[in-house]
C-alpha cells in the first residue's frame, strides 16, 4: 500500500461522491464550509506539485514528523487566509466547477508523487525534507481533511482504515506518546488534533498526554 497516493484517492473520491447540497454543509475546519474545505484542497494540491519540483541541495532539515509546526491555539476562521479560503471558493459558483478543478490539480499531484524519487530533497515552507517524508506528512494532511469533509455527513465514505492507522502512528511521533489502546484510530486523531474534545473518561485513560493536547499542526 502506498498510503500517500490510498489517502488522497479516498478523499477526492470522497469529493467525487457530494451531492451539491453537501458543500453548504459544515465542514469539521472552524468557519469553513464543505465547498470551502474542498478549496482549500486545490491549494493544497498545488502546494504539492510546487514542493516536488523544488528540489535542494542541502541536507533535510525535518522529517515526516517535525515538518509539522505547533501552533498555539486552535484556529477561529479569523486568520487572513482561512477567511480568504471561501471568498476563493464562493468564487467557483456551482460546486461541479470546483470538483473539476480538484480532479484536474489533484490529479495531477497524484502522478507527480508517484513519479518522484522517494529520495530526493525538496524545500517548502522553509525547510527541506525527503520527498518520502514530506509525502509521509501528507498521509497526515489527508486523513485530517478527510475526516473534516465528512463531519457533519454520516452517509459519507469514512477514510481507509490502513491510512488512519498510518496517520495515527505518525501524530503519535509528533507528540512523543502514544494514545491508549482503547482509542480508535479516529478518535486518537479528532482528540490529538482538537476536532473533539475528550470525554471524562477519554481524559482519564490519556493520562498526562491530556495535558500536551490537543496537537494543532500548521
Amino acid at each position: 500500500m502506498d498510503p500517500f497516493a490510498h489517502s488522497w484517492a479516498a478523499l477526492r473520491a470522497a469529493v467525487d461522491d457530494l451531492a451539491d447540497a453537501d458543500f453548504e454543509q459544515p465542514s469539521g475546519c472552524t468557519g469553513w464550509l464543505v465547498r470551502d474545505l474542498v478549496c482549500h484542497l486545490v491549494i493544497d494540491a498545488q502546494d504539492v506539485l510546487i514542493t516536488l519540483v523544488t528540489p535542494a541541495g542541502a541536507e533535510p532539515t525535518v522529517n515526516a514528523a517535525t515538518y509539522w509546526d505547533l501552533l498555539p491555539e486552535l484556529p477561529t476562521g479569523d486568520d487572513p487566509l482561512d477567511a480568504l479560503i471561501p471568498r476563493l471558493a464562493a468564487a467557483y459558483g456551482e460546486p461541479r466547477w470546483l470538483t473539476f478543478h480538484l480532479d484536474d490539480v489533484g490529479s495531477a499531484a497524484g502522478r507527480a508523487a508517484e513519479l518522484a524519487d522517494p529520495a530526493t530533497r525538496v524545500a517548502t515552507k522553509d525547510h527541506v525534507l525527503t520527498v518520502g517524508d514530506y509525502l509521509s506528512a501528507y498521509v497526515l494532511e489527508w486523513t485530517l481533511h478527510h475526516l473534516d469533509l465528512i463531519a457533519h455527513l454520516p452517509s459519507a465514505a469514512q477514510p481507509p482504515a490502513e491510512t488512519v492507522a498510518v496517520a495515527r502512528t505518525l501524530l503519535e511521533e509528533i507528540a512523543g506518546d502514544r494514545f491508549p489502546a482503547s482509542l480508535s484510530d479516529v478518535d486518537a486523531l479528532l482528540i490529538g488534533t482538537g476536532r473533539r474534545a475528550p470525554t471524562t473518561a477519554e481524559t482519564a485513560e490519556l493520562g498526562d498526554m491530556a495535558a500536551e493536547l490537543p496537537l494543532v499542526l500548521g
